[in-house]
Parts: C-alpha cells; structure tokens; sequence
C-alpha cells in the first residue's frame, strides 16, 4: 500500500531523511522507531503530503504524494498525534464530525458513524458534549483517534499517539489500540522513540538514526541479528537496569 523510494530531505545543514526507502504491505502495522530527530516524524509528514521531500518520492496505492495530490489522500488517510491535536474552541463532538462535514457527508450519516465510533473507542456519548480542556489526556488520545477513523481510512498514520501520557494509562491505550488494529485491518504507521511499543504494535520495524534507516525486520530480526552496533545500543538503552530485571 506505502512504498517510499530514496527519499531524501534537508533542511538548511540538517539532513532529516537520508535516501529512505520502505515498503508497507496492507494490513499491516509498520513501526517507524527511533530517538528525537531521527527522521521518523518528518518521514510520516512526507506520506501526508505536509512535507515535500528533496529527492525521490512516496506513494499510496500506487499515486505518489504531492502537495497537489492532498486530495486523493482524502477518505483514505487517518491522522492521529500526541493528545490528539483537537482544537480547543470546539466541543469532542464538533472535533469528531469535521472531517465528515468536510466532505458534505449527510448530518444523519455523521451523526450514525459517530455512535459507531464511541461504542468502538470506549468513550462515553454523553462527553462528546465537553471542551478538549475538560477532558484527561487518554480521553483526548480517544477522540482523536475518533476523528481519524470517521471517513473509515484504510491507511492509520500516528505519530508518538501515546507519548505525553502516563505509564497507567499508556499501557491501557497500548492494549486499547493493538484491539482495535486487530478489529479494523487497516495499514498503520505508527512513529515511536519506545522499543516497548514497537514489539507491542509492529510487524515490521524501521530503526532511523539522523535521517537514515538502520534496519528493518521483525524485532526478533533486529535484536538477534543487528545490522550494526547502534542497533542493540539502542534497544538495550531501554531495558531495566540489572537490579530490577528480575521483579520483570
């Protein structure tokens, strides 16, 4: 469904992608890991058609992603970022249907779909009536996840979706969001800096460092057969220390 071709992307003296290259089969959750600035963000940005790259190029379904092409990633891309990126001046509910009234959707099919979602997320109907400011960061995350799925994409991208939560509730997301790939069959990119999360969602990880892809595998792949030092570096960074290894 993705297939990026030596994508390369500067900015000023900072290289942020460097000749990347990837497929993403449908169906699947592809993992984009790495600490800050490696390139995963700026690499979700270019399938957006938000970023556009130096060199080479990425397509979806075939068609390559350019600023004049946005309006065939309409419907078929959903978008979800940290907190959920709702705007504050809106209610959940009025957040929710944007992309719905975007498209002229009729109100009783927006309004149907909506139900759909809430019952699939997990969130009470009666807070859709609320502001994003009244509202803790994992039910924000659920909105925005809401929002993402109201045209029914097949393609899912997230970046860092559950980065500025808590550990309690990141791990309940975690569970939340790995049911409801499994439910949905929809391709998913999902950009992470955590090791745990990329075992918990990807079939496939690409490791980035400074704009360049370092690996790509299962994460079994990765840690049994590194492709160079940097790669078990970083996936041990993130491991318990040895005195608490044993209460894991």
């Amino acid at each position: 469904m993705i297939a990026v071709r030596h994508v390369s992307k500067r900015y000023g003296a900072t290289v942020a992608l460097d000749d990347v290259s990837l497929d993403v089969a449908a169906g699947t959750t592809h993992v984009l890991l790495g600490s800050s600035g490696s390139g995963k963000s700026t690499l979700l940005r270019v399938l957006l058609g938000l970023v556009e790259p130096d060199a080479g190029e990425a397509l979806i379904d075939g068609v390559a992603v350019t600023s004049g092409a946005r309006r065939h990633l309409v419907g078929r891309v959903g978008y979800v970022v940290q907190e959920g990126g709702l705007y504050p001046h809106l209610t959940v509910g009025g957040n929710v249907t944007l992309p719905g009234e975007a498209v002229g959707w009729p109100r009783g099919r927006i309004a149907e779909r909506v139900r759909i979602l809430t019952e699939l997320v997990g969130f009470e109907a009666a807070m859709l009536l609320r502001y994003p400011a009244e509202l803790s960061g994992g039910q924000r995350q659920r909105v925005g996840l809401m929002r993402a799925l109201v045209l029914d994409p097949p393609l899912l991208l997230l970046d860092e979706p559950l980065g500025a939560l808590d550990p309690i509730v990141r791990a309940d997301l975690q569970a939340e969001l790995r049911r409801l790939f499994a439910a949905l069959g929809k391709t998913v990119v999902l950009v992470t800096h955590d090791v745990r999360e990329a075992v918990l969602f990807g079939s496939t990880i690409t490791l980035l460092r400074a704009g360049r892809v370092v690996q790509q595998g299962t994460f079994a792949e990765l840690a049994r057969k590194p492709a160079e030092p940097f790669v078990t570096e970083f996936l041990v960074a993130q491991a318990p220390p040895p005195e608490l290894r044993e209460y894991f």
